[in-house]
């Protein structure tokens, strides 16, 4: 008799359905090999965690918001070499996130601080981590939407509580009130309660100019470098144009 039909509703019930995608391979695996059936049934279990972690994984990869699945182990190092590697190989095993610790990268263009931010981002996904990427542009954009619908509270709160928030591109476009007043709050709300990860064309001693208040603008990068690890990316750009085929010539714009 197959114990199917009267299987599938039962583990429905449980929210077991997961078992349903593994039985009959595990079941014709037990028979082959002989197995006990405490045995066969932690193969069961086991298929059931590995499903639900994985459901678990990709829920929080789409609500990262990574604009791609860059890694770590995409990340070419040898393209700049003076890249501090042993510092990132740190940070990627995601003790920051435990202390919390902030992680500031500074550096040119096209020199790989939003790949790293995002791949970073992607280890404490796999870690288990709550993580958003966002730009400094979208992110503070956000807020003042949720102000003019009147769940700014709320969106504030959620962002507060995200374990790891990461803002690209900070001081890309200039800060205007509200901005940089929201800024101001978020980080000071997260200030040793979660970790923040920031990237930004500008170099360390320029970030405050982001801000139109200096005064506010000092306050807030001043709990930014708390006790934050810096990376500074420097060297060439990753965006440099391929070279073309042999004997052409590179035409060289009018200045």
């Amino acid at each position: 008799m197959n114990p199917m039909p009267e299987l599938t509703p039962l583990l429905k019930q449980l929210r077991l359905s997961g078992i349903l995608d593994s039985i009959e391979a595990r079941n014709r695996q037990a028979i082959e090999a002989r197995l006990a059936y405490p045995e066969f049934l932690a193969l069961l279990i086991q298929d059931e965690i590995a499903r639900r972690e994985q459901k678990k994984f990709s829920l929080r990869i789409r609500r990262a918001g990574f604009r791609s699945q860059k890694t770590v182990e995409q990340f070419d190092f040898d393209f700049n070499p003076g890249i501090n590697r042993a510092l990132i190989q740190e940070l990627a095993t995601g003790r920051f996130i435990q202390e919390p610790a902030n992680i500031l990268i500074a550096g040119p263009c096209g020199t790989g601080k939003s790949h790293l931010a995002q791949a970073l981002g992607h280890c404490a996904v796999r870690q288990g981590h709550d993580v958003l990427f966002s730009t400094q542009t979208q992110l503070l954009g956000s807020l003042q939407a949720a102000r003019a619908m009147g769940t700014y509270e709320r969106r504030f709160q959620a962002l507060i509580r995200t374990p790891l928030l990461i803002i690209d591109d900070l001081g890309l476009k200039p800060l205007r009130s509200p901005q940089d007043e929201d800024l101001h709050d978020l980080i000071a709300e997260r200030h040793e309660r979660a970790a923040t990860l920031v990237t930004s064309n500008l170099d360390f001693t320029e970030w405050d100019k982001a801000f139109p208040n200096r005064l506010l603008g000092a306050a807030t990068i001043d709990r930014l470098r708390h006790n934050a690890y810096q990376l500074i990316l420097d060297g060439k750009s990753y965006r440099s144009p391929k070279p073309g085929p042999p004997g052409t010539k590179t035409e060289r714009k009018k200045q």
